[in-house]
């Protein structure tokens, strides 16, 4: 029986470390080699203040997608979120979306309530009802300084 020599036995631990890390890569960095098993939706709000490119879309306090990137819509002064929806989720049209955070001074999110009066929203739909971010510090200021109002 013919012993391996150590350089041999080197180079096989090299390629099986590269295999590991190039697989942790991929599932890490959230990388689709073989396709994607999504759909996107764009969701048009007054602010999206605090909400990052990643942060979670939820519905039902469980994540059913991503928001992928942001565009201003410049005519009607509107910043869109476009938000990425695993497939089988069935959202409708006269869903909302809001933009929440995660405890007091947590993450923001997307969350939405899927409606179900209406037709399913498809590939590159808009969700026209949107509530923007509650500015804490406008929250604060304004019980600070007695702008609230008593009923």
């Amino acid at each position: 029986m013919k012993k391996y020599s150590n350089e041999t036995i080197a180079g096989i631990f090299v390629v099986i470390g590269l295999l590991c890390l190039g697989y942790m890569t991929v599932q890490l960095g959230n990388v689709s080699i073989f396709g994607d098993d999504s759909y996107y939706l764009y969701a048009r709000f007054t602010s999206v203040s605090g909400l990052r490119v990643g942060n979670p879309v939820e519905m039902l306090g469980m994540e059913i997608g991503k928001v992928s990137r942001f565009k201003m819509d410049q005519e009607d002064q509107l910043a869109v979120a476009e938000l990425k929806i695993k497939n089988g989720i069935k959202i409708y049209d006269d869903a909302i979306a809001s933009i929440k955070t995660a405890g007091l001074i947590g993450d923001k999110y997307v969350s939405i309530d899927a409606g179900g009066g209406g037709d399913l929203l498809k590939q590159g739909d808009i969700i026209i009802e949107t509530e923007a971010p509650a500015d804490i510090g406008d929250l604060i200021s304004k019980y600070a300084f007695g702008d609230v109002e008593k009923k």
